[in-house]
């Protein structure tokens, strides 16, 4: 079976990294469904605003949204998408599953995965792409046995006819510049989604050498070009900071990011940089010292004194960077003494350069519950370069008629 329009609906969607990817692949977007309203402001302006990439129907407001009010405020609307969209795209958030936070089988994100099967069983879309963080697929236990959320999902599916394949998947394999594993799992009706691993596998060269990038992409050829020895003025959205400016391009990778900027004399949005107080530089450029490099350390390991934070990295800049977190001060610069700036976490994230953040840098305190600042918005994106390649692959696997 064969759509004619290549529909999707980005569920849980974030700030837009998998919509980004998409719309790079060749999809367009009916609507996206995001609860926070940082993030969602941050998806509107770049795809909905600039791009246009969403057809968005008349009965939702284009706003943030939060799933269950959707699927209680519009049940017949969303079942009436039945045959008319292609693929649902995003996994709830990922918190209460994570193996490097809090892991709680009682976090109320977790109920979320039964908003989304329901959302699945009312539009019936051909395919589905879910993802979410490696503990997905760890059970949880309790006094009434254990519970993996990964099987719960792929039985659902199964009984709504679809078949399903998942893997973990590292994303440095596929030319994002950072380690970060994930739980992938495909759904299609009619077709094997076992093929669209094996496309997304067998495409890589091809896709890479497109672009002038490898499938090995290092942190200094993510983000060299956004040194802050190339320069700075100040910040043009925040009072009493410095933001840099772009270096000469050192790399495929930082063409590719840099691709529909109109300008590299402008200073480069979000790269805004931390003021840090003198011990905070003194730590870093001891770490930078003595701190082995692409190792995460903590204060146990006495490498450097005054070391308050829960672990930290200086990046190794001939590898990859470990994965980015919503917790800006867990990695340092890999020549200069200081935490990453948001554009070069989104870098590391590969969001294209023309792909701007808003709302607040950062949050602390209770308001970290509310609010999702963009150091947070990039570290919880699926980064657009991956989804880019599994959108053409989904593409390319229904372009064969044949059913399976």
């Amino acid at each position: 079976m064969m759509m004619d329009k290549k529909i999707y609906i980005d569920i849980f969607a974030g700030c837009g990294g998998l919509s980004t990817g998409l719309l790079n692949a060749g999809w367009k977007g009916l609507f996206a469904i995001e609860k926070n309203a940082d993030a969602f402001s941050t998806l509107k302006y770049n795809l909905i605003d600039n791009k246009e990439h969403f057809l968005w129907p008349t009965w939702l407001p284009v706003q943030e949204c939060d799933i269950n009010e959707l699927l209680k405020e519009h049940e017949e609307e969303l079942q009436a998408l039945q045959g008319k969209v292609t693929l649902v795209a995003g996994g709830p958030p990922c918190q209460g599953f994570s193996m490097a936070g809090k892991r709680d089988k009682n976090d109320q994100r977790n109920k979320l995965v039964k908003s989304y099967i329901k959302f699945i069983k009312l539009v019936l879309p051909e395919v589905i792409i879910f993802e979410n963080v490696h503990g997905f697929t760890v059970n949880f236990k309790d006094k009434k046995g254990t519970k993996q959320y990964s099987s719960y999902v792929e039985r659902a599916l199964k009984r709504l006819s679809y078949k399903t394949a998942h893997q973990i998947v590292d994303m440095s394999e596929y030319g994002i510049p950072q380690n970060r594993k994930r739980f992938i799992l495909v759904a299609i009706r009619h077709h094997s989604p076992k093929k669209v691993f094996e496309t997304l596998n067998s495409n890589k060269e091809p896709f890479y050498k497109a672009r002038g990038i490898s499938c090995s992409t290092t942190v200094y050829e993510a983000i060299s070009d956004l040194e802050k020895v190339h320069g700075t003025r100040p910040s043009p959205d925040t009072k009493g900071f410095q933001a840099g400016l772009y270096g000469p391009v050192q790399s495929g990778y930082q063409r590719l990011m840099r691709q529909s900027v109109t300008s590299d004399t402008d200073v480069v949005d979000s790269h805004r940089f931390v003021n840090h107080r003198q011990a905070t530089i003194n730590l870093h450029n001891d770490l930078l010292a003595y701190a082995p490099v692409g190792k995460r350390i903590t204060p146990n390991d006495n490498i450097v004194s005054n070391l308050n934070r829960r672990g930290v990295t200086v990046l190794n800049r001939a590898a990859q960077a470990p994965t980015i977190t919503s917790i800006p001060d867990e990695i340092v610069h890999y020549t200069e003494p200081r935490i990453l700036t948001v554009r070069e976490h989104a870098r590391i994230q590969s969001f294209p350069d023309w792909f701007e953040f808003k709302g607040k840098y950062t949050s602390g305190g209770e308001r970290r519950k509310q609010e999702v600042p963009r150091y947070t918005q990039v570290g919880n994106a699926v980064p657009p370069l991956f989804a880019e390649q599994i959108g053409l692959a989904i593409l390319e696997v229904l372009s064969n008629d044949k059913n399976e």
